[in-house]
């Protein structure tokens, strides 16, 4: 495609201090860095696995999806947590943790019906819902005050059905009901003023603005096209018009 100024254009470049010959060099540098552009674009289409953007793009994306998948799934916890209250052992093996059933369930705190309902407790306040809701301060005190003093109550109350029927067992009443506060209150925690859900969003956002990247030096247009600068030294760079 042919390079056009007007006049006025060209009346600017003179100004600045720019000959005829100057402004002519300039505007055929500029043709042919719009043909060696285009050029190079039909050829790389042409050899270019179609995946290679893909994986280049999606890189961060997926790592980013990764973290936020990680961050709201709350399942792992709940396990840690049933293991626990069932009394099983955990022991490394080969660099994991593996649980392990107690040699000893007679002196487990609580029996399949402690557990059971404990879990069930544990997983109304345990959840998605409870992480990106937005509390102030007074509020999670409030709450989680009211949740200890409500299970405490359950624990005391049913503590024969839950198997806690020994005073050996009963040595754990004080730290399993710290233990439910805790793990409740981190989950309130993480609400405080919104910080989860606000900590979400922005990661949603730099995921979205990642996955247009391309790589350094390199930015995609709205038509998928790759884009490279201009040297500097071109006075055509600073025409003011389409050519800029």
């Amino acid at each position: 495609m042919s390079v056009r100024l007007s006049p006025r254009d060209i009346e600017d470049l003179k100004k600045q201090g720019y000959t005829e010959g100057e402004i002519q060099q300039a505007m055929k540098e500029v043709e042919k860095e719009e043909l060696d552009g285009s050029y190079g674009n039909v050829q790389s289409q042409r050899g270019r696995d179609p995946r290679q953007n893909s994986q280049i793009s999606s890189f961060s994306t997926k790592a980013n999806e990764d973290i936020i998948r990680w961050q709201l799934e709350l399942n792992d916890i709940l396990e840690r947590a049933e293991h626990i209250l069932r009394g099983d052992i955990p022991k490394f093996e080969d660099g994991n943790i593996v649980w392990k059933e107690n040699p000893h369930p007679e002196n487990n705190p609580l029996n399949d019906v402690g557990v059971q309902e404990i879990m069930k407790i544990l997983a109304m306040y345990i959840n998605r819902n409870t992480i990106l809701s937005d509390y102030s301060n007074e509020e999670i005190n409030f709450k989680v005050y009211d949740f200890g003093r409500a299970v405490n109550n359950l624990i005391f109350m049913r503590d024969f059905e839950f198997g806690m029927d020994t005073q050996e067992k009963r040595k754990n009443y004080e730290m399993l009901v710290t233990e439910l506060k805790d793990i409740v209150h981190s989950s309130y925690k993480r609400a405080l003023d919104g910080a989860e859900k606000r900590s979400l969003r922005e990661m949603i956002n730099v995921s979205q603005a990642t996955s247009t990247q391309l790589g350094q030096g390199m930015t995609m247009n709205a038509q998928g096209q790759v884009q490279h600068e201009r040297g500097l030294l071109n006075p055509m760079r600073y025409v003011k018009g389409k050519y800029v």
